[in-house]
């Protein structure tokens, strides 16, 4: 596995690569030899926190079970600056929101599978990603999320 690192606004983001998918984004790690995927998903993100991209154009693997897959991509579906609530992928996968919420919170590709756009029916929910929920408000702050409730 390769992995390749950028400063972003949310702090030091480590993106890791193996047999051609982005299986990894951490906010910990150690940068070792880069390829073209990880130069190009460093651009990408960098474009983003930019303000110049909405949506990642990237091969990525989600590893874990078939829902932990199945949320990842009810996530990836959800619009740059908007957010839904763990109840309505729950509803869509014909599910509880528990398990849709442990999906979110173990998301191995956080900001580019946009787990910080899935809100509680409450409030804001949680966040797995260094700094936790003041993290998620970053993000959704940059996307200028209509759904933000602070």
């Amino acid at each position: 596995m390769q992995t390749s690192s950028l400063l972003s606004p949310v702090g030091p983001l480590f993106v890791s690569e193996d047999a051609g998918k982005l299986v990894r984004l951490a906010w910990e790690g150690a940068e070792t030899e880069t390829t073209d995927l990880l130069d190009e998903a460093v651009c990408q993100l960098e474009a983003y926190f930019a303000g110049r991209l909405k949506s990642f154009d990237l091969p990525m693997r989600v590893g874990g079970s078939g829902f932990q897959q199945k949320v990842c991509a009810a996530m990836q579906a959800i619009p740059f600056g908007e957010t839904v609530q763990y109840g309505d992928i729950a509803r869509e996968l014909g599910s509880a929101s528990q398990p849709v919420g442990n999906a979110c919170g173990a998301n191995p590709l956080p900001v580019l599978i946009p787990c910080h756009r899935v809100l509680a029916a409450n409030g804001l929910g949680g966040f797995s990603g260094a700094g936790g929920v003041e993290t998620k408000v970053a993000l959704l702050r940059h996307e200028g999320a209509a759904g933000l409730l602070i």
